[in-house]
């Protein structure tokens, strides 16, 4: 098997590695360039930033490397949903006095900046857009080809993949159910978690169900999972949690210890912290609501309301009340390693494979 794929050419990269675009802070500035000058994709998410934050990254991104990256959004319905906000409440406003925090009881409001986001991407040329939650609207992926630029989309199941690809996807993202963070699921029903299918049973079956590239995403770690995802018939990979440890990532420093020190067993998907289904450790916040059995309300507004107590978490130390977003593969994380590092090794570590 050979490194130059037919991904490293579409995209313009040297080797097959997406750098996820994690939203909330991971990804800075710093670990995008990295793994872009290290000959992967790196990528920005953004979907939480405000425009003019995306822009003043963007430009960082381009001060600090000449090579392609990817900016992140999502494509999904920003307007709140009320519905259960009530019930929800009443975990967090107990959560909140373990914390300190004053109850949360008026209104939430979160704020749609879908159009603005998409705005700055175009005029700041972004290389490569990457998607979550469904597709680019027709209109604005018009745009989108008009300028040259690449559009990759993350999909859960065959039907989404094709869908993908018939609305204009230059790549697709098949991610599995051992990945790490939201699921890319379209349409969440109210009463699952989104798709359950495993990664390298996905990838061959997408592989075999459209023609442009697929990438493999979940559970990838290193080069065995690298070796294994062309062998599918991926023709590259996509990996969040393996950056998350990177002395280059945002992720909070005890968050970073939490992945460390978890295992395959240490996780779950839940929607409590965001309202959509996302894969992550389980602490105390998740078991509030298990023991509750009161539901959350759903995504973007859950999301929201939960943003006072990760924020205060976070300013605590308190890993306890954090999202803890990862993948089932966490005993094959590598502790504040570069991100350059990481990329070699898997290079080097797939050479070895097959040499």
């Amino acid at each position: 098997m050979r490194l130059d794929t037919k991904l490293c050419e579409i995209l313009g990269i040297t080797y097959p590695i997406i750098q996820a675009g994690m939203a909330g802070g991971p990804t800075t500035v710093e670990l995008v360039a990295s793994v872009s000058n290290a000959g992967g994709l790196g990528s920005l998410g953004a979907a939480y930033m405000k425009p003019e934050e995306i822009r003043t990254a963007i430009r960082k991104i381009k001060e600090q490397t000449s090579k392609p990256f990817a900016v992140n959004l999502f494509c999904t319905d920003w307007q709140d949903q009320f519905a259960r906000v009530e019930e929800s409440q009443k975990v967090l406003n107990a959560i909140r006095e373990k914390l300190g925090l004053n109850h949360l009881n008026q209104q939430v409001a979160t704020n749609d900046f879908f159009e603005e986001q998409f705005e700055v991407l175009i005029e700041e040329k972004v290389p490569v857009i990457s998607t979550a939650f469904g597709i680019l609207p027709r209109s604005k992926m018009a745009v989108v080809k008009e300028q040259g630029m690449k559009v990759t989309a993350m999909i859960t199941t065959v039907r989404e993949a094709q869908l993908a690809e018939s609305e204009g996807a230059d790549i697709i993202i098949a991610q599995g159910s051992d990945a790490g963070g939201h699921r890319g699921t379209f349409d969440i029903d109210k009463n699952t978690h989104g798709a359950d299918i495993g990664t390298f049973s996905l990838v061959p079956q997408v592989v075999d169900a459209v023609s442009v590239p697929v990438v493999a995403a979940g559970g990838i770690m290193d080069c065995r999972g690298l070796a294994a995802a062309l062998a599918l018939g991926a023709q590259g990979v996509q990996m969040g949690t393996a950056f998350l440890t990177t002395i280059e990532s945002g992720a909070h420093a005890v968050y970073k210890q939490a992945l460390i020190n978890s295992t395959e067993e240490s996780t779950v998907i839940t929607k409590v912290f965001s309202g959509r289904p996302a894969r992550g450790i389980k602490n105390a916040f998740i078991q509030a609501y298990q023991d509750s059995n009161l539901p959350p309300a759903d995504f973007p507004t859950q999301n929201t309301l939960t943003s006072d107590i990760r924020k205060e978490a976070a300013l605590q130390n308190n890993s306890e009340y954090m999202s803890l977003w990862a993948g089932q593969a966490t005993r094959l994380l590598q502790n504040e390693i570069t991100a350059g590092k990481l990329i070699k090794d898997l290079v080097t570590g797939f050479e070895q494979l097959f040499s």
